[in-house]
């Protein structure tokens, strides 16, 4: 396990400081901390889940009603209705226990191989075994196993951006074991946090915190304490489904006290009320939204978006805010150089093959002030710049060796390299760093200072992260100057740095605003470069909030805030996830996108979480609903654009199960009330509702979109699944199809058919008058006679299983059927087409939009 070599000997760094722990002192400190690891939270058990999902009322009606099956001997319809409650309860568990898995990434994220200093000597042990006291060593491209405060380092530079948001590495300074423990973020920290990496330099670090003790840490205790944001819809339908099983209740008691008291029999009494309440019991609902949503997943898996939760896509389509992520979200999450300034002139170097001569030197010392082979993001773009630009020119020197070099310090933020070509006479500087420290270092004159000062400022203003570039000679033979300053420096030029913009996320923030989505950029850069940013995508940006400011402000005080203000910087996790928050309390329908371990906590929280596929880490993928794959922002607008598509035929196809619910009731009281014998049976039900009610769902989540949906603003967060209109519209229908069924069956007792005929053709009217609700429910935009795909197999299939219980003998006696099947047939045309006609003759007034 521990790889010992030789001792190790430190420059710079207190001898006591340089033995690290002995091999005794880490096992008994492993025994006190626990492993360098987040602790895994408490996973519901499947035990658990199931008792929560049984909790609800229609689930404990359908298991009773099944137990009573069961008693009275119908074991075949009990196992029917068991059947189904376990296959929405294993949908339910399966969704839950996905929900579970997002610590188990956090951990293996933050657990990398550590160098560590144990008895005096260098051994490489399992990131998991490093303790609180352990002595890290740090290099170039090492993720960092554990916090650590900075004994001693060289030129070392760490992406937090994890942590912080911020695009740009930020450079380190060392401390002492006694320093204070500070938040990740902003330069010359001396501090070095678990899961970072380290771009640039080396150093040597004492763990000061571990495991979930650590930062990360933090971060996956916030996760694991968030409340998951809870799908309006699903709240929605849980009162509509609640309320059905109360009136469901009610008719069921009601119809068995009438039946027992009237005809003395209270068995069939009972098997009455059971009839009744498979009729009422609104289980169709939640196979619906299965349904749906399923569907819903794998239309958008073509656009390149994986689903996590299911109930996330119709969410989306009511989002009225969503909160977005800068780095790598709406920016590449890399640097490339925009500008250059050099010898009284700018250059926009966007796309440029060839660079223009006054520029050549700007470039070259650039390279020359960099590592030969960077990890650093702007000196790889520097490299890239000069390869794509100055390749095969003399600017390039390849052959060329660091003698010496001078390391950034908080007095002095620049670096120089000291170089030796093959030949020349001298020794060739190369100096890059802050503006402000290159033209101290080149001793300019005031005006200089001046002018040079507002340049890089403009840049500034521009988004453009800038860095100074100057240049000196050195004899051989002399001594290196002690620092930087003392060297003879010449100002060659600046250098504009940015993170570029996705291609696509211009235009696809502007549908969003077309859509009444309020977008929101939340990033942990400066508040100039964001508002720069905001600028150039179009968001308002005379509004910046910052994470200091935010912290003195009271709940009340940021919610008010949040509606003028769209644009946040220096924001750290935690307040991403107050922020989210207070949309929440402000009555916002909030999304969050995000990539980095920073942004789980509120991709969690919010209503709907949207992480980054490509560049996103694992814990924001775990942690949210939607994953975008390629990373791309239209590929969100498609995902609005589909979500307010199934909400819209969603409500269709409720409302049409609204609709076809009333005949069925009809039928299950109406014989009983006139003291006839019970004419639905149990099979009669689950043929009604287990056939012929998915398959509609599946119809209905095949309709084309309406015209204006992106062009009209989200639905409010508060509004009813059925409105006024809507409700009033699937009464009106039901009310309709029962005249008809009603009609039929009193006419069919008038004529003298026997009971098992009447039964027949109430059946057969029944099957005919919900297709005609199928039709009724359609697209606005749509035809009666428009092509639908899933029309190639529901009309044959409901016709063709009606056909089959109506003519195969087996099943007319399983259904208790008789009578001449072209008496069936012409009931079914005349059923069907009595109850499309009425309802297309009200439904120019009666339309939910009218």
């Amino acid at each position: 396990m521990l790889t010992p070599t030789a001792r190790v000997e430190f420059s710079g760094v207190n001898a006591n400081d340089t033995i690290g722990l002995s091999t005794a002192q880490a096992q008994l400190r492993l025994a006190e901390s626990g492993y360098n690891e987040l602790t895994p939270p408490r996973s519901r058990r499947l035990h658990t889940i199931t008792a929560e999902m049984l909790r609800e009322p229609i689930f404990l009606l359908l298991l009773a009603a099944g137990g009573i099956y069961l008693l009275l001997g119908a074991v075949s319809d009990a196992l029917m209705l068991l059947g189904f409650v376990a296959i929405i309860i294993g949908m339910t568990v399966f969704q839950a226990q996905k929900s579970e898995r997002v610590l188990e990434a956090l951990r293996d994220l933050s657990s990398p191989r550590a160098r560590v200093v144990r008895d005096g000597r260098q051994q490489r042990i399992a990131g998991r075994e490093v303790v609180p006291g352990d002595l890290l060593l740090l290099g170039e491209g090492d993720r960092v196993a554990a916090d650590a405060v900075l004994l001693s380092c060289n030129d070392l530079f760490a992406d937090e951006s994890m942590l912080t948001g911020e695009s740009v590495p930020v450079r380190k300074q060392p401390g002492g074991a006694d320093t204070a423990a500070r938040e990740p973020g902003g330069d010359d920290q001396p501090f070095v946090y678990a899961g970072t990496v380290l771009v640039q330099g080396s150093g040597i670090g004492r763990v000061t915190a571990t495991g979930h003790a650590s930062a990360l840490g933090q971060i996956g205790k916030s996760l694991q304490d968030t409340q998951g944001g809870t799908s309006p819809l699903r709240i929605q339908t849980g009162v509509l489904v609640r309320r059905l099983v109360f009136i469901a209740v009610v008719l069921c008691l009601s119809l068995v006290l009438i039946y027992g008291y009237t005809h003395g029999h209270w068995l069939n009494a009972l098997l009455a009320g059971i009839t009744l309440a498979m009729s009422t019991l609104p289980e169709e609902f939640p196979v619906i939204l299965s349904i749906f949503m399923s569907l819903g997943a794998w239309r958008i898996s073509r656009r390149h978006v994986l689903t996590r939760r299911l109930d996330a896509i119709e969410t989306l389509g009511a989002t009225t805010v969503l909160c977005t992520d800068k780095t790598g979200t709406l920016t590449e999450n890399r640097m490339v150089i925009r500008k250059l300034y050099g010898d009284g002139q700018m250059l926009d170097v966007h796309d440029l093959n060839a660079l223009p001569e006054p520029w050549h030197e700007l470039v070259e010392f650039g390279i020359l002030a960099s590592e030969r082979e960077p990890f650093d993001p702007m000196e790889r773009a520097l490299h890239e710049l000069g390869n794509r630009t100055l390749a095969g020119s003399e600017h390039l020197h390849d052959a060329w060796q660091i003698v010496h070099e001078y390391s950034l310090s908080p007095e002095m933020p620049a670096m120089s390299h000291v170089w030796q070509g093959d030949d020349q006479p001298h020794h060739s500087v190369a100096a890059k760093g802050a503006p402000e420290a290159i033209i101290d270092l080149c001793h300019l004159s005031e005006e200089q200072v001046q002018a040079l000062g507002q340049i890089a400022a403009e840049m500034a203003d521009g988004g453009l992260r800038v860095l100074g570039v100057a240049r000196a000679m050195l004899l051989p033979g002399e001594s290196w100057p002690e620092r930087q300053h003392d060297i003879e420096f010449s100002f060659v030029g600046l250098l504009g740095l940015q993170d570029p913009l996705r291609a696509d996320v211009k235009e696809a923030i502007g549908q969003c605003h077309a859509a009444g989505i309020r977008v929101v950029m939340i990033t942990g850069d400066h508040a100039r470069t964001a508002q720069a940013i905001a600028r150039e995508l179009g968001l308002p940006a005379n509004q910046v909030l910052s994470g200091a400011e935010l912290e003195t402000l009271s709940d009340g005080v940021l919610r008010a805030r949040l509606r003028e203000v769209q644009v946040f910087a220096r924001i750290v996790p935690q307040q991403k996830l107050r922020l989210v928050e207070a949309f929440k309390a402000n009555g916002e329908i909030v999304a969050m996108t995000g990539d980095g371990v920073n942004d789980a906590p509120a991709l969690k929280a919010a209503h709907i979480g949207v992480a980054m596929g490509s560049r996103g880490t694992d814990v924001a993928r775990e942690a949210a609903g939607l994953v975008l794959l390629n990373d791309d922002f239209a590929s969100l607008v498609a995902t609005v654009r589909l979500g307010r598509r199934i909400y819209d035929n969603l409500r269709r196809a409720m409302s049409y199960v609204l609709a076809v619910h009333l005949p069925i009731v009809a039928m299950a009281m109406l014989p009983v009330l006139l003291g006839e014998p019970l004419l639905l049976m149990p099979a009669h039900i689950m043929f009604l509702e287990l056939v012929i009610g998915p398959v509609c769902s599946i119809f209905f989540e095949a309709e084309a979109e309406e015209k204006n949906i992106m062009q009209r603003p989200p639905r409010a967060a508060n509004e009813a699944l059925f409105g006024g209109r809507q409700l009033a519209f699937s009464l009106l229908q039901g009310g309709i199809a029962v005249c008809v069924t009603v009609a039929i069956y009193l006419w069919a007792r008038a004529a003298g058919y026997d009971e098992d005929t009447v039964r027949a053709l109430v059946f057969t009217s029944m099957v005919a008058g919900n297709i005609a609700l199928v039709f009724g429910n359609r697209t606005q935009n749509a035809s009666g006679l428009e092509k639908n795909p899933t029309l190639r197999w529901i009309l044959p299939g409901a016709g063709g299983g009606l056909l089959l219980v109506l003519s195969v003998p087996v099943l007319r006696e399983l259904f208790h059927f008789s009578g001449s099947l072209a008496l069936m047939l012409f009931t079914a045309v005349l059923a069907a087409g009595s109850v499309y006609l009425l309802i297309m003759a009200i439904k120019p007034a009666m339309r939910p939009d009218a």
